[in-house]
């Protein structure tokens, strides 16, 4: 097939841009996963509020994959979220099989997040140069998700 949608960034500008924008789909489809698992098998003394949150974060990533993929699109990269596509490129750290205790979930959902924001913070850098619109993006994204990373930290600290 030819290339249906044509870009506006040179060739390079283009490569760069749009494996920045494949690698945060993947990542985000990832996160969204892992959040939604963890919804799933929750338990313990703050089970609802950790279960309401899961649900904030899953909404965040799900609008954030869309966003992403939409702009590799109008770049003319074509996005790839098929499930054998994340399971052997997603960075995430995953998360456990099975009932988890809501501070273990808490824990795991903090490591994720960090992971995926510091490859955002990668995907920033690239894209600097090559294409600042994506850039400004993935900063969008990764402003989010290190808020929501400070809140799920804090709900684990004691003053």
């Amino acid at each position: 097939m030819t290339v249906p949608i044509k870009s506006t960034l040179d060739p390079e500008q283009q490569r760069i841009t749009g494996e920045a924008l494949r690698g945060a789909v993947v990542d985000l489809i990832d996160l969204s996963l892992i959040a939604k698992q963890a919804h799933w098998n929750v338990v313990g003394t703050n089970f609802r509020s950790v279960h309401l949150a899961l649900d904030e974060l899953v909404t965040a990533a799900r609008e954030f994959t869309d966003s992403a993929a939409e702009r590799a699109t109008a770049i003319g990269v074509s996005p790839d979220g098929r499930a054998a596509t994340v399971a052997k490129e997603a960075g995430g750290l995953g998360f456990p099989d099975g009932w988890q205790q809501d501070t273990d979930v808490i824990n795991a959902i903090v490591d994720n997040l960090a992971t995926v924001i510091g490859r955002l913070r990668e995907r920033i850098d690239a894209t600097e140069k090559a294409d600042p619109v994506t850039q400004d993006l993935f900063i969008e994204i990764a402003a989010r998700l290190e808020q929501l990373h400070w809140m799920w930290q804090a709900q684990l600290t004691t003053a």
